[in-house]
């Protein structure tokens, strides 16, 4: 059954089977915003919205896997301590709902194969909606590789090492069947096919859309915006640069060409009141009033201070708070960037980002990739491939961290890196502080496991230990400073991996010999 829902109002709508979802223009617009809802909604335990696959819960828990946002409670506990195995929640919805909204999407590519294009419904708008429907399988997939599979860098063609990509529509009688015969392809394999939906999705989606819609319903930009993440994590600098040319000028002020995507004056300008309608969210997930991840999942819940009415459970960490390159004048620090609880009655004390301040509706939408990513992104891939210190490079670089860092003497020249491997590293701290609070840190840590020169860690980082009582007294921004962690996970470990669910491999006889060593 496809659940669906209105573009622009997320209350449920009635469930239309696959047999009549495609008899309408109407009915075939609700199918497509079905998928979105899919990816949006995420359900826990059968019934309670919390955001997987790309809602609130991929932020919260792609922000747990890494260090740099901490822990004041035991909520996310599992995944921030490294706990989880074939029956734990977040893991095991987390790949439910994942191969959930991906069905859903191949129903609808089934389903639009059979509709005859009309005067009322071109064939131009449905490959308009194929297209949304590839990126968002796109998406699903690459999220999975990244939590259930080693990184591109580690033996790509190893047999059954990537995760299913998923194809074909799984609706009852013998599809069940051939899908149950369906094992885990290569990392290889699934990045090739991630590469064919969206170059898919870039030639037939539009290159703009009008009012919310630019931002949570795909475009030509955010299919090759998701290209360039991607492609970086391939270590494909080539075709970083490729794609990420179709959206970044060669100079400064770098506005996009394909939907005039631009930086944003504040570093914080694309949240807050401004979340829904600003120049730099590329592609979100829509939240509303009435159709959001609740108080135990929305991230104006989970992200915010006590003091401003949230629940205070995941905080910025010391770890991140004291790093050189996010100096104490750094805008992303400030009061109008920052809410600090007290300990006691506010809390353990610690400092809350102001990014999703809506407490009362929790209706913000969840960010996806931003343009800040994509210079950031370009940035690096010219870097890593320059003999100096790239002046490009380091201009887009710049373009992203001068909005927060504005004193002069926190701000980068070429005299402060001394070779390109100077550059790159600042490129990749840089993504720290600016992504904070938006789940992308996990993607760096896994990407970057295996690299020679710029691995964040070997494996999970330590992390600040959920057992501080007063986190308050930690943010000197001195790197030296000590506090209790939680022990690091090293990339050899099986649990730098999610194992997949106990009860897929139940059901799949094929995947049950496939499980993540360890499990």
């Amino acid at each position: 059954m496809l659940t669906s829902c209105e573009v622009n109002n997320l209350d449920p709508q009635t469930a239309l089977s696959e047999t009549t979802a495609f008899q309408t223009p109407e009915r075939i617009a609700l199918a497509v915003a079905g998928v979105y809802d899919g990816g949006q909604s995420g359900f826990y335990a059968g019934n309670a919205v919390r955001g997987y696959t790309f809602g609130a819960a991929h932020i919260e828990q792609g922000d747990m896997r890494g260090e740099d946002m901490a822990l004041a409670a035991t909520f996310y506990g599992i995944t921030y301590q490294n706990n989880y195995d074939p029956t734990q929640p977040n893991n095991v919805y987390y790949w439910q709902n994942a191969y959930a909204m991906i069905n859903r999407a191949n129903i609808v590519i089934a389903g639009l194969k059979t509709v005859q294009p009309s005067t009322a419904l071109t064939q131009a708008q449905i490959d308009v909606y194929e297209a949304e429907c590839r990126l968002l399988r796109a998406m699903a997939h690459h999220y999975l590789l990244v939590n259930f599979s080693r990184p591109y860098s580690d033996n790509p063609t190893a047999a059954a090492g990537g995760v299913p990509y998923r194809t074909t529509a799984v609706t009852g009688g013998a599809s069940v069947d051939e899908a149950l015969k369906q094992g885990r392809n290569t990392v290889a394999e699934c990045y090739d096919k991630i590469i064919e939906d969206l170059n898919y999705a870039e030639e037939k989606l539009p290159d703009t859309r009008t009012g919310n819609l630019k931002i949570t319903r795909a475009t030509k930009g955010a299919a090759i915006a998701l290209k360039t993440r991607v492609r970086l994590h391939q270590n494909n600098w080539a075709e970083v640069i490729k794609e990420a040319n179709k959206l970044v000028s060669t100079a400064a002020p770098f506005t996009s060409p394909v939907g005039a995507y631009a930086l944003t004056a504040s570093p914080l300008g694309a949240f807050g009141s401004a979340n829904k309608s600003n120049s730099e969210s590329i592609f979100s997930m829509e939240n509303n009033d009435v159709d959001n991840a609740g108080t135990n999942g929305a991230m104006a819940a989970m992200y915010s201070a006590v003091s401003t009415n949230g629940r205070g459970i995941v905080l910025i960490s010391p770890i991140l708070w004291n790093q050189p390159f996010f100096p104490a004048g750094d805008l992303r620090k400030a009061a109008s960037a920052i809410a600090q609880d007290t300990p006691g009655s506010a809390g353990k004390g610690g400092n809350f980002t102001r990014k999703y301040p809506d407490v009362t509706t929790r209706s913000e939408n969840a960010p996806i990739i931003r343009y800040a990513e994509v210079l950031l992104n370009l940035a690096e891939a010219i870097a890593r491939t320059s003999t100096g210190v790239d002046t490009r490079a380091l201009a887009l670089l710049s373009a992203v961290r001068n909005r927060a860092v504005q004193t002069p003497a926190d701000q980068y020249t070429a005299a402060s890196f001394a070779t390109n491997k100077d550059l790159v590293r600042a490129i990749i701290n840089e993504r720290r502080p600016e992504f904070l609070a938006e789940g992308l840190r996990w993607h760096d840590i896994h990407r970057l496991a295996q690299d020679a020169d710029f691995k964040q860690a070997d494996g999970i980082p330590s992390k600040a230990a959920i057992a501080i009582s007063n986190f308050a007294p930690l943010y000197t921004n001195n790197s030296t400073t000590t506090f209790t962690r939680e022990p690091a996970v090293p990339y050899s470990d099986f649990r730098f991996l999610w194992p997949i669910p106990a009860e897929e491999l139940i059901n799949n006889p094929t995947l049950a010999k496939q499980q993540n060593p360890g499990y």
